[in-house]
């Protein structure tokens, strides 16, 4: 078994809307069936017995090693932990070859369980070892390392369950949520709303206390202190008892409380200078230690913290009791279970000593032995859910405390006696003001109810609109699929966007443009171009040519679109690679995009092509076909239906719902060339229903079909025609058999003297596409020049120019045909040979540097 081609498909893909590994792997002779290898499964279960039923209900396909492995690293996954359900191993064309996809909840995981997994199979095959312990032990480790904490996580499942799309931007717990200008980060219980300078007047303690007590709020007196002497002045002039702490800390770090004696407070001194720079001294305050969670201008949690404790049973000593607890599932070392591990150090033990015991000591039946003064979670301590409890005028100053120091998410800790009173009866104060707080204890308590605040985050950081209805962080976003015409197609919602005014973020095959500059070159119809539209703070509306190679690739750059435009199929392009064959197999490529509308979204569907029109029952949203003939059976019916269908009439594009009609006259989209170039009368058809789906009003589409004209500018490489000399010139990219029909049956439209075509062939294409090509040419044209570029993508020199010379062996028309080396000089051959009246077709290749070229010519 031989396992290539590892991919992470991290959208929306062909498979499922779940994350996955898809690899394909190579099985010989019996791999192919492991009822031919005798004791295989046996041997498997004795080294995974979890590894469920190898034969899947629905298959009557022999069983493969491809499939085992699917079953295996699926099942080691759930195993370890990770909620994953969905797996899929398909054959391909190519015998003994398959495609194996296993779902993922973080990508290095997923990975790392289809090498445990192939090691499985082998170790099964040939009766080795398998250490099925470590294997699950490091998918948890590794799983537990990577994952998002708990307060990130429910502030990522808040805003999942309102719609929100969020992408994590590190390995950490920084996280966008939403698109484009209406982003908004987390970093833990840390927002994009949250102050720099708040942050900081939190994290200095002294001033904190300063500007709580000129505001009102009850607060504990006490100062910095130099040295462990002054240390001991400050406990004797605000009065025994006194809290040590870190005038920057965090976490309970290196704080001793309910110090009554000199040598405690040196020692606690010596204790806080060891972790810090500035210590501070202040009044201990008695009570129980209380954590109030403000967000917002709203308190959404409090929890009383109590110190790690442990229970005496008369048989175990404190360390063996301290194991026990710290056996307990909830704890682990860090913060990514619900309670940390108690940790035994040197000030456990010191606390220990105080109370008459040691760690081999034995408490009684009953006796509670406190391990720390300080309640923090970090250190081991527990918490008590008692938001339902706190006094209205406790909770009041809480919120004032947040405010006063101008946190939008604050963790007030607070020390008295009960929250049931005012601070002010029980001598009670507020003694830190946490930025970034943690959330552990609200979200799921030691005991008592979690409370629900990683929605309370997120229905902070996107409020509802004026409407009222839920912000949910998206910008409209428009994802074109289909054969020919995307990149026109996309370049004119674009612009219907930006007469909306809107500022557009745009994909496509020849960059990335933000508000009409690019900023990306190159072929940027992939997700991960998708995806940096979407991070780009400047963009209120997304355009998104969306190529089949990085659906396959990588999946969609988005979860939902709010619309799909598929322009066409036809007879299909790049087919035989990536194991897409057919013209239907590459439907189903381009139909994730359709299966991806958003509930309230439509797609745009073209009706004359079947294989597209076929696409509306994936579609979870609307439809509207567009189509030039209004008598095409699919329009008519979706007409009589009263659904909204877009299609030619009287000289006009016509957009019908029901009875209403609107009609924009071709002459008034410049595009079409009044209406005679039928591609691009279908392109308009297409950008038109994008923006009626969007709700846009026809005056802001019918200004941006006026303004738009497909020059090389606005459209480069998209049916550019220049004047030579009287002849007529027109340079386009097409590069398909249905693209050059379409192109033929445009010029056919045009007079002309005579007709040249200079053309060259994308090597990675199949030998009876770039031969079609020229066939379809030489019903149509005079002379051709046919040129090698500069990529041949794998063919050797002069295959490609053979291929399309052989497309014109039985041409009608084509009489004189001339074959170059170099795009420049195959367009210089042919304007040599021009005289006014004539037409020249020319089939580009280096867009820009061709067209540069062209445009020289011209103004020669």
């Amino acid at each position: 078994m031989d396992i290539s081609r590892i991919r992470a498909l991290r959208g929306p893909n062909l498979w499922s809307r779940r994350t996955a590994i898809q690899a394909i792997v190579t099985c010989q002779g019996a791999e192919c069936a492991i009822e031919q290898l005798p004791g295989f499964e046996a041997r498997l279960r004795e080294r995974f017995p979890e590894v469920g039923h190898l034969v899947p209900d629905d298959s009557l396909d022999p069983v493969s090693l491809a499939h085992v492995l699917e079953f295996a690293a699926l099942g080691l996954q759930a195993q370890a932990g990770c909620p994953v359900t969905f797996s899929r191993t398909t054959r391909t064309i190519d015998a003994g070859v398959y495609q194996v996809v296993v779902e993922y909840t973080e990508e290095d995981v997923g990975r790392l369980a289809f090498e445990r997994a192939e090691q499985l199979c082998l170790a099964a095959l040939n009766d080795t070892p398998f250490d099925l312990a470590g294997a699950l032990g490091e998918l948890r480790e590794l799983n537990e390392d990577i994952r998002l904490g708990p307060s990130t996580s429910a502030i990522v499942s808040a805003a999942q369950a309102r719609g929100i799309p969020f992408r994590r931007l590190t390995r950490g717990s920084l996280v966008q949520f939403g698109w484009g200008s209406r982003q908004k980060r987390i970093q833990a219980a840390e927002t994009s709303l949250t102050s720099a300078i708040a942050e900081s007047i939190a994290q200095d303690k002294e001033l904190t206390k300063r500007l709580l007590h000129a505001a009102g709020v009850p607060v504990p007196i006490g100062r910095p202190v130099e040295d462990e002497d002054d240390a001991w002045r400050a406990a004797q002039e605000v009065g025994l008892p006194v809290v040590v702490k870190p005038q920057n800390g965090n976490q309970g770090k290196g704080i001793s409380v309910n110090l009554d004696n000199e040598e405690r407070v040196r020692a606690a001194y010596r204790l806080a200078s060891d972790l810090y720079d500035d210590i501070m001294v202040e009044r201990y305050l008695p009570g129980h230690d209380w954590r109030i969670l403000v967000i917002g201008n709203k308190l959404i949690a409090a929890a009383r913290r109590d110190p790690p404790t442990i229970v005496g049973d008369g048989a175990h000593t404190v360390r063996e009791l301290v194991d026990i607890v710290n056996s307990d599932p909830r704890r682990s070392d860090g913060h990514s279970t619900s309670l940390t591990k108690i940790r035994f150090d040197e000030v456990a033990l010191g606390r220990l000593a105080e109370q008459g015991y040691s760690a081999d000591s034995v408490p009684p039946l009953g006796a509670r032995v406190a391990l720390r003064d300080n309640a923090n979670l970090s250190t081991g301590g527990t918490a008590t859910d008692v938001t339902d409890d706190v006094h209205p005028e406790l909770a009041a100053a809480a919120i004032a405390a947040a405010q006063t120091v101008g946190l939008d998410i604050a963790g007030i800790d607070v020390v008295c006696e009960t929250i049931l009173r005012p601070l002010e009866e029980q001598q009670g104060g507020i003694v830190e003001v946490n930025a970034a707080p943690g959330l552990r204890m609200h979200l799921d308590p030691s005991f008592g109810k979690g409370r629900a605040v990683g929605e309370a985050i997120i229905d902070m950081m996107f409020r509802n609109g004026p409407n009222g209805a839920p912000d949910n962080g998206r910008i409209p976003l428009v994802a074109i699929a289909g054969t020919n015409g995307k990149t026109t197609t996309s370049r004119l919602i674009g612009r219907i966007f930006e007469a909306g005014g809107k500022r557009v973020g745009m994909t496509s095959t020849d960059g990335i443009y933000v508000q009409g500059r690019r900023i990306d070159t190159g072929d940027c119809s992939g997700p991960r171009s998708a995806r940096n539209v979407l991070m780009h703070p400047d963009v209120d509306a997304a355009v998104l040519e969306t190529a089949r190679g990085g659906v396959l690739r990588e999946g969609l750059g988005f979860d939902m679109c709010d619309v799909a435009v598929v322009t066409n199929i036809g007879q299909g392009d790049h087919l035989g690679l990536n194991y897409i064959t057919t013209v239907d197999e590459l439907a189903v490529v381009k139909r994730v995009i359709v299966e991806n509308v958003a509930p309230g979204g439509t797609a745009v569907l073209n009706a004359a092509d079947p294989v597209v029109a076929g696409m509306a029952g994936h579609c979870p949203g609307d439809v509207i076909f567009f189509a030039r003939d209004k008598a095409n059976p699919v329009l008519a019916t979706h007409r009589a239906q009263n659904r909204r269908v877009v299609y030619a009439e009287s000289g006009a594009l016509v957009c019908q719902d029901g009875r209403e009609k609107h009609a924009i006259p071709f002459s008034r989209i410049p595009l079409t060339r009044n209406g005679s170039v039928g591609f691009q009368v279908e392109n308009a058809m297409a950008a038109t229903a994008a923006g009626w789906a969007l709700g846009l009003s026809w005056d802001i589409i019918e200004q941006a079909l006026a303004g738009f004209v497909s020059d090389a500018v606005t459209a480069p490489g998209r049916f550019n025609v220049f004047d030579y000399r009287g002849a007529t010139l027109i340079a386009d990219y097409g590069h398909n058999p249905d693209a050059i029909e379409a192109l033929v049956r445009a010029v056919e439209a045009m007079p002309a003297a005579r007709r040249l075509v200079v053309i060259s062939g994308a090597g990675d294409r199949r030998d009876e596409d770039i031969r079609r090509q020229t066939e379809i040419l030489g019903q149509a044209f005079d002379e051709a020049v046919l040129y090698q570029d500069a990529c041949q993508r794998g063919r050797a020199d002069g295959e490609v120019v053979a291929l399309l010379r052989q497309g014109l062996a039985q041409a009608a028309r084509t009489r004189h045909v001339d074959e170059i080396n170099g795009e420049f000089l195959a367009i210089d051959t042919a304007l040599a040979r021009l005289r006014p009246d004539d037409l020249c077709l020319i089939l580009i290749d280096q867009v820009e540097a061709a067209l540069a070229h062209i445009a020289r010519a011209c103004g020669r």
